[in-house]
């Protein structure tokens, strides 16, 4: 039998990579000023619009095109994702 903590804990870093690609592919800007009901919104319209493989499929692309860019829109992603939904406990 799995050890529920590590299951957990998988689901919870899942949820946050798809989180953090739906809101790579969102039309929030890094530069933009947000708050945490944005980032949720942006992120739950994303998912809406085009799906979690969607989002995912569109973030390999970026990474393919504009490698140069797409590392620091994820990094700010994921840290924004991160920032967004441990304060949201």
């Amino acid at each position: 039998m799995e050890n529920p903590r590590k299951v957990e804990s998988v689901t919870g870093q899942i949820l946050e990579c798809a989180r953090a690609e739906a809101l790579f592919v969102s039309y929030v800007q890094r530069s933009d000023t947000t708050t945490a009901d944005t980032i949720r919104s942006a992120i739950r319209h994303s998912v809406r619009q085009h799906g979690t493989r969607g989002c995912a499929e569109m973030v390999a692309h970026e990474f393919g095109e504009h490698p140069e860019t797409a590392v620091g829109r994820m990094t700010w992603a994921l840290r924004t994702v991160r920032g967004t939904y441990t304060t949201a406990a």
